[in-house]
């Protein structure tokens, strides 16, 4: 897979010129947490994943990490600084610590590291681009259908704790992989940074699902960078959920639907409380002819504030795209702000964009209690309809997350009556 110069000067300039660059996003100082254990070698804090508690093995439940190993082609598994990985033997599938695998492949480094993403970004990426390369390297062969998905776990173990991540997956032509990602810290831990990159390379009719599940500690900081480009009649999915979500979060994720007949579409479902910031962007670039992009947004507000951002770029001959960006207010505290975002670089591009922030409908309400609902069980209701968006390849995991969204919405403390008024 080759990306010629022209492609990267393009891609870094719709980065830059970009008029929805997210310069609002709250500033962090990165002098507050200590990186260097990450540029060094140590010991080993567990020596298995026999060794997680109980309490350990609920949390990464909560987001999709099933620990029996029921119904996953394999599992991944970050533990502070410890890695491990197991897998079923599918032939044509190779997963492995991405320290192992640049140790193993000299190709991998020379095409594939830091090629969608410059690690002289943005400190963050810098940042990650100075400790030692933790994260996962998966690979598919080509025509190679996985039919479970792979999951990876990472899970911050200590308070005021820092781990940086940078993973690649490499879909051959013709193969097809969910991979769901389960982020999340240990019960009682309150602070900590979390800094990711990822790079997904797509072959020729090759498909991607990428679904991610985040569930924070109230101080937590959270800045992941990805990166994706799409060969001719690929498919690129990416599905976000989180549930309790950190106290700062941005993600500006890319993707380059380069191949002809190649389609991509980001879904985000948030829930945001008090005191917390969430800066959910995402740009999608479409220079293959006959692509597909959409990019569509669900937001919950219960305080904090949200920012929905959303980019198409349409550079080719029948390039078509749609953003959808929609929030529900459940409180007088907290803002969403909504900005979906177009940008036509060929006559032929065919694009469209909407945008609605609201709140409950009384008579929605009072309709279901009239059918034997209470005031809560209907508020839940409506709250599940809004986000029941027909995401592409849902997981059981990613929906109980929803109907777990949902549920807390509508029996949180707020006063119904100041909501529905």
């Amino acid at each position: 897979m080759i990306i010629c110069k022209r492609e990267i000067k393009m891609l870094n300039k719709n980065r830059r010129d970009s008029s929805l660059t997210l310069e609002r996003d709250k500033e962090i100082n990165l002098d507050e947490y200590d990186f260097h254990e990450l540029k060094n070698e140590s010991n080993p804090i567990f020596n298995s994943i026999d060794d997680l508690e109980k309490k350990d093995i609920n949390s990464l439940e909560s987001v999709g990490l099933l620990m029996k190993n029921n119904n996953r082609s394999g599992t991944y598994l970050l533990c502070g600084r410890d890695a491990f990985t197991i897998t079923q033997n599918i032939e044509g599938l190779e997963i492995l610590p991405i320290a192992e695998a640049l140790e193993k492949y000299d190709w991998l480094k020379e095409k594939y590291w830091f090629k969608l993403l410059d690690k002289d970004q943005d400190k963050f990426t810098s940042t990650v681009a100075s400790t030692l390369p933790r994260g996962y390297f998966i690979h598919l062969k080509k025509g190679v259908k996985v039919k479970q998905p792979f999951q990876a776990g990472l899970f911050m173990i200590k308070e005021r704790s820092t781990m940086t991540v940078h993973n690649i997956v490499i879909l051959e032509e013709d193969s097809e992989l969910h991979l769901i990602t389960g982020c999340t810290n240990k019960n009682n831990i309150r602070k900590g940074i979390h800094l990711a990159i990822s790079e997904h390379f797509i072959g020729k009719n090759a498909k991607l699902i990428n679904t991610m599940v985040h569930n924070w500690g109230p101080e937590f900081e959270i800045r992941p960078k990805s990166g994706t480009i799409v060969e001719e009649g690929g498919t690129y999915i990416s599905n976000y959920c989180s549930l309790k979500p950190a106290k700062s979060i941005q993600m500006d994720p890319f993707t380059h639907l380069k191949g002809d007949n190649s389609s991509g579409k980001y879904t985000t479902i948030i829930l945001g409380n008090k005191g917390t910031y969430a800066n959910l962007g995402g740009k999608i670039l479409m220079t293959g002819k006959n692509t597909g992009a959409e990019i569509v947004s669900r937001a919950i507000c219960k305080g904090g504030h949200i920012i929905q951002t959303g980019l198409i770029i349409g550079a080719a001959y029948n390039s078509r795209a749609h953003v959808d960006c929609s929030g529900m207010m459940m409180s007088e505290e907290g803002t969403i702000e909504a900005v979906p975002g177009l940008r036509a670089l060929h006559p032929e591009a065919k694009m469209s964009h909407e945008a609605s922030i609201g709140r409950i409908s009384p008579g929605e309400v009072a309709y279901l209690q009239s059918k034997g609902f209470s005031e809560e069980e209907a508020v839940s209701m409506i709250i599940r309809g809004f986000l029941d968006i027909g995401i592409n390849g849902l997981s059981p995991e990613l929906d109980a997350a929803i109907l777990e969204i949902a549920e807390i919405s509508g029996h949180g403390e707020e006063d119904f009556d100041l909501i529905l008024k």
